[in-house]
């Protein structure tokens, strides 16, 4: 039982490596692995690095700067499956895709968030959900944005119509909201990512 659960919080801190890696494009400093797997000691950080480099998920050059290992590997792309009736299907290597290509755009510009809440659950997007933002992407009418109105952070449907702007909901649970004095787009959600193991 100690056994999975050590591998499994393994592969969690592998996840979010290989997500920085894939979205920043470059491989996170230590400090940074320690801010993103919330590690307080230095120590603790060594020791993960460490576990990561006796698996071969990274290596680390003659200064000891972390470089990608298995994760930079693009993931195969073995073709299509139907979603509607069921159809005879065979494997075959249809290409290789490197997941980053597929999903980001603009790579100085694009970060990466995680959802709470759920009034966008009629797009699709649900808590525990990761969103790709490109803040480099002018926001138009119909775009999901992420945006701060009046002081709060919030992602939702971007409406505008003349000089009237609403953001709206993918829930009928929610309100519409109508910036009263201030609406800064942080910016425009290009894809969602959602683990299901």
């Amino acid at each position: 039982m100690k056994k999975a659960q050590t591998e499994e919080k393994l592969k969690s801190r592998i996840s979010d490596i290989s997500a920085f890696y894939h979205i920043r494009g470059r491989m996170p400093s230590f400090s940074e692995i320690g801010e993103l797997l919330r590690l307080s000691s230095k120590s603790s950080v060594h020791k993960v690095v460490g576990k990561l480099v006796a698996v071969g998920v990274v290596s680390k050059d003659r200064k000891g700067r972390l470089l990608p290992g298995s994760i930079k590997e693009p993931v195969r792309m073995l073709g299509t499956v139907e979603a509607g009736f069921p159809s005879p299907a065979e494997e075959e290597l249809a290409d290789t895709i490197s997941l980053d290509d597929l999903l980001i755009q603009n790579r100085e510009a694009t970060f990466l968030l995680k959802v709470s809440g759920d009034s966008m659950s009629g797009a699709g997007i649900l808590p525990g959900d990761m969103v790709i933002v490109d803040k480099g992407q002018a926001p138009k009418s119909g775009d999901i944005v992420i945006a701060e109105v009046d002081g709060a952070w919030t992602m939702k449907y971007l409406r505008k119509r003349g000089e009237s702007i609403t953001l709206l909901p993918a829930n009928p649970k929610y309100q519409p909201i109508r910036p009263k004095n201030e609406l800064k787009i942080a910016g425009v959600v290009t894809a969602v990512v959602r683990k299901y193991k």
